[in-house]
Parts: structure tokens; C-alpha cells; sequence
């Protein structure tokens, strides 16, 4: 039986990924992770391949206990795994209550990781991980502090994986987009700390520029020449030089001095 794993399966990114594989590969079915139950048993009307929900809080460890019994249960090929699952905060570090900060690095480094771990056994030659990064992977982010750390280690254990993973021939590729118009946004803005948002992309964009990057054997996928120029460039600047540059576009030093 050949599936693919998507979790954050309920919207943004994680449910483009799951129409974009379901036209993409041959696949019996598409196992879908979030918290919504309903949500997720939705996505079956979209797509051709049988949708198998699997409600699971990806803070918990017990949902890695139901994970792996699931899998060794059902003993599939799993062709693609996709970890989409992640949440930020727009905050001061000192304001955002430390369980939210616990809770973004238990899912997006923990909870990534593990769901890799678990399904890597159920992988075999040709198959696909994609790993949702950030452009913030790539430097320090003031009051994205916390979220912009854990993309980076996103990016650091998808590119070493994908190195390690290379005698099997699996593939593991980091997705580091810029700004994408998703319902992260709901969850991230809670006042005006963060206020500028120089350009927008699509979920659609993003994974059709994966899926291509995937084909080219590609260990990272960046969408759009604006992204892929700040990307170089903050290898060469210092790093303080480029948080100031961000500080400056959100004015976030004249915010916090009126505080």
C-alpha cells in the first residue's frame, strides 16, 4: 500500500501539499495529521485517494505512541511524508508566555523530528520528505525569536538528513518560503509588533516550486528571486547588521522604547 503523511493537514500549507501529491503520485492513500477530526475528513471531497484522518495533538507524546502503532498496524510504503505542522508567535520574547514557547519548539522541532524518525523505517528507495522551514532559518529574528530558532533547526537537520538518508536514496528537502497569505497569521499576530510584510506568496506557489526542487534532487527549496537574494545576502553581511535591518523595517526598537 503506497501513502503519503501530511501533517498540519487542515489548512495552509499542509492541505496544498495534500491536493498537490494526491495529482502528483499514485497513491492509495493520504494520511492526514492535525487536531480538527472533521477538518481533516473534509479533505476527502478533493481528492482521489482515500483520506485517512488521524487526530492527533503533535505536542502530546502520547500522539507518537498512536503514530507508530498506526504505521506498524498498517506496515505501508510511504512514499512522501510531509511535515507541515508549526505555529509562530509576533512577540516580544519576555511578553509571550513561556507554555506558547514550549509548545512551538515541541512542534516545530520535536514533533518534526519524531514523525521523521517514526516513518523513516516505512520509507524506501525514491521516496520524499519535505520539511517546512522558513526564510527565518536563516537568521536571528527579534520578537520572532523563539519561531525563528526552530526553523533553523528545521533547516540544519533536513540538510544533514538528507546527506545520511543519501545511500537509501530518500530524499529530504528543506522548504524555506518568505511571507505566505495562510491562517499562520491568526495564530501569529497578537498586536502591531510585527507590521511589515514586504510581499506575499501563495501556498499554491510554494509547493509547486517544492515539488520542482524535489525533482531537481534539491536539499532546499526557496520561492521567489527577492527571498533567494535576502537568503545570500545575510550570509555575507554581520549579523548584527542584518537584525538591525529588520528591527528598522518593523521599527521594532521605537515600539519597545515606548513601552
Amino acid at each position: 500500500m503506497n501513502i503519503a503523511i501530511v501533517t498540519g493537514a487542515t489548512s495552509g500549507m499542509g492541505k496544498e501539499f495534500v491536493l498537490a501529491l494526491d495529482k502528483q503520485q499514485q497513491l492509495d492513500e493520504i494520511w492526514v495529521v492535525a487536531r480538527r477530526q472533521q477538518i481533516l475528513c473534509d479533505l476527502q471531497s478533493q481528492v482521489q485517494a482515500k483520506i485517512v484522518p488521524l487526530a492527533l495533538d503533535l505536542t502530546k507524546q502520547e500522539s507518537f505512541e498512536q503514530f507508530q502503532a498506526k504505521l506498524q498496524e498498517a506496515s505501508p510504503n510511504v512514499k512522501v511524508l510531509v511535515n507541515a505542522a508549526g505555529f509562530g508567535k509576533f512577540l516580544h520574547f519576555e511578553k509571550t508566555p513561556l507554555a506558547t514557547l514550549m509548545q512551538m519548539i515541541d512542534l516545530n522541532c520535536k514533533a518534526l523530528m519524531a514523525i521523521t524518525y517514526l516513518t523513516l523505517p516505512f520509507m524506501k528507495q525514491g521516496a520524499q520528505i519535505y520539511q517546512m522551514g522558513s526564510l527565518s532559518s536563516f537568521q536571528p529574528v527579534p520578537c520572532i525569536n523563539v519561531y525563528g530558532a526552530t526553523k533553523a533547526f528545521v533547516l540544519s537537520f533536513s540538510r544533514a538528513l538528507n546527506v545520511e538518508l543519501a545511500p537509501k536514496q530518500i530524499k529530504v528537502m528543506a522548504v524555506c518560503p518568505g511571507w505566505i497569505k495562510t491562517d499562520f497569521f491568526s495564530t501569529a499576530i497578537e498586536d502591531s509588533t510585527i507590521s511589515y510584510f514586504n510581499r506575499y506568496y501563495t501556498p499554491q506557489q510554494v509547493v509547486e516550486k517544492a515539488l520542482v526542487d524535489m525533482k531537481k534532487g534539491k536539499d532546499l527549496s526557496i520561492l521567489g528571486f527577492p527571498v533567494r537574494m535576502q537568503v545570500r545576502a545575510v550570509k555575507f553581511l554581520p549579523t548584527k547588521t542584518v537584525m538591525k535591518i529588520w528591527c528598522k523595517q518593523q521599527k521594532i526598537n521605537t515600539k519597545l522604547d515606548k513601552k
